[in-house]
């Protein structure tokens, strides 16, 4: 994404993410008639994926389309979208927050920008497990994390599940829906439980001990097997992987935000409530930043609705500002 607007001193809210939560709400708000600024990285999560799914009407779009057309509507209404990278959030006395809400810090040296509210929409990063061969390389492609985001693509073929995390036999049992040739490698899992046991065995997913090595790709670069340490090769055409996903979020923690691990164990995310408010007045959050599992259409969906509590906040703000003027009168 290349700069075509320039940031002013001020706006009602800077949004922290230039994602499917983050345009969402930044459009919610433009057509509230808000001024609204997007800050966006350029490193949008999905980047490596050829298409975004189960978002009704844009089915199997390329993230980079859909991300496009989302900052020409937000501009369309007034809105500005811009590249950068948002180092903090304080006031120009040092404070988290002034007199007119909190001052965002950009990095290489650029102007920061004044906002009355901010909405955080920076996603996550996927921690993929180290040590296997391969597996960086072709995350997003014949290694995959998300059967809802993928499982369509890799039906009926032999699917593999890396054992490396407290969700990986229930990845397992995920993935059995859209294979019958479901193997987990048990990896660095610890031992199987009974209960685990039995519900693999029951759903026919063969268990393969030992830890994995690598990846074994063919000369047209697909995924053919997957080999473990012993040097034993097992026949698969992909891979499901279990990430630990963390927020981004370090940049809040001047404002007392930092993440938290989540409940399930897959990762860091920062809390809200119903409407996305942080523990922070006048912070917001939505998305992967705060829903770890969040696709893109329930991310899309969280953003709008963070953007009309924000303009909802904004109103009960001013409202209350004019009822005081009007009791104080005229001079």
């Amino acid at each position: 994404m290349t700069d075509r607007q320039v940031l002013r001193d001020g706006y009602d809210v800077v949004v922290l993410g230039g994602g499917a939560a983050g345009l969402s709400g930044a459009l919610m708000l433009a057509r509230a008639r808000r001024s609204v600024a997007v800050i966006d990285s350029g490193t949008p999560r999905n980047a490596p994926a050829a298409g975004v799914h189960g978002l009704l009407a844009r089915e199997g779009m390329p993230p980079g389309e859909l991300l496009a057309r989302g900052r020409a509507e937000v501009r369309g209404y007034g809105g500005v979208v811009v590249s950068g990278e948002v180092t903090g959030a304080v006031s120009a006395a040092g404070a988290v927050r002034d007199g007119d809400g909190f001052v965002v810090e950009l990095d290489g040296g650029r102007a920061s920008v004044r906002a009355r509210r901010l909405l955080v929409t920076t996603g996550l990063v996927d921690e993929l497990p180290e040590g296997v061969a391969g597996v960086r390389e072709r995350f997003g492609r014949d290694v995959l994390h998300c059967p809802y985001c993928h499982g369509w693509e890799i039906r009926d073929q032999a699917i593999g599940v890396l054992g490396s995390g407290p969700l990986s036999v229930h990845q397992a049992l995920l993935f059995r829906q859209w294979s019958d040739d479901v193997t987990l490698f048990s990896h660095t899992l610890p031992a199987l439980t009974d209960e685990q046991a039995e519900e693999l065995a029951a759903r026919e997913i063969r268990v393969v001990p030992g830890e994995v090595a690598s990846l074994e790709i063919s000369d047209d670069d697909r995924l053919t097997g997957v080999r473990l340490t012993d040097g034993t090769v097992v026949a698969r055409a992909a891979l499901a992987v279990a990430p630990r996903m963390v927020a981004r979020a370090g940049f809040l923690k001047a404002l007392g935000l930092v993440p938290v691990e989540h409940p399930s164990g897959a990762g860091e995310y920062v809390p809200v409530d119903a409407t996305g408010r942080t523990d922070v007045p006048g912070v917001w959050a939505a998305g992967n930043v705060t829903d770890l599992s969040a696709q893109v259409g329930g991310a899309a969906a969280a953003g709008a609705a963070a953007g009309a509590q924000i303009n909802a906040d904004l109103i009960a703000e001013e409202t209350a500002a004019a009822v005081s003027a009007r009791r104080r009168g005229p001079g």
